[in-house]
């Protein structure tokens, strides 16, 4: 049967138009909030290829109107799968803009319903990556870090315990490279933004069950 989507995200960001189209439009940008390594071939005939482990996909871009509108749609496999994301950008008085955001697609088969839940709780979680480094850090590229862990199986206690506890001491003056390494070695990494920032960087958590991911930018 399959399941055909669209939906709809927006918020107003303390960031003019141009450093939210270095976000959404730009390699370093997206990379800043959402997953992999992010290419963008610039232009109307241009495509954005996003690299995470193995998986390598190269998308169109549909849209291309600089600090306006952007948008990229993957290819539509035999099944009739394909996602498409569109950003529209509106400035405003005071330096402020308004971001939009559409993500449609179609998912294929009778068992949708849990997968596009997934998707749903994705979609959420990295457009308020985008809101919260557009709010923090318009302008400036963040290096991201992806670490996966074995099976949690008190994810409530360490949800919690992730947001509350203290970093080790050690990360307070490490480097980029090395908070890789040790996120990569731990199963559960206790952050405090205070700590972080003696050593010149802010650390913002994000995780959910089975995986646990953060941004880490420069200051």
């Amino acid at each position: 049967m399959g399941h055909q989507f669209t939906e709809h995200d927006a918020a107003e960001v303390p960031a003019s138009p141009e450093e939210v189209w270095a976000a959404i439009a730009t390699g370093p940008g997206i990379d800043s909030w959402f997953m992999g390594r992010n290419e963008v071939k610039p232009g109307a005939d241009g495509i954005v290829r996003t690299v995470f482990g193995d998986y390598a996909p190269e998308s169109p871009i549909t849209e291309w109107d600089p600090a306006r509108r952007f948008g990229y749609r993957s290819g539509q496999a035999p099944d009739g799968r394909f996602i498409a994301f569109e950003y529209l950008i509106e400035g405003r008085a005071g330096g402020s803009t308004v971001l939009r955001a559409v993500t449609s697609g179609f998912i294929p088969g009778d068992d949708w319903a849990d997968e596009f839940e997934a998707m749903k709780l994705g979609g959420a979680l990295y457009f308020a990556s985008l809101v919260e480094y557009l709010t923090h850090f318009p302008g400036r590229f963040a290096a991201p870090v992806t670490a996966y862990g074995p099976p949690d199986p008190d994810w409530p206690r360490d949800r919690a315990r992730l947001y509350q506890a203290r970093i080790a001491a050690e990360l307070a003056c490490c480097d980029v490279e090395e908070l890789a390494a040790a996120i990569r070695q731990s199963h559960v990494v206790w952050m405090q933004q205070e700590a972080a920032r003696r050593s010149g960087f802010r650390v913002r958590a994000r995780a959910c069950p089975g995986m646990m991911g953060w941004t880490v930018s420069c200051r």
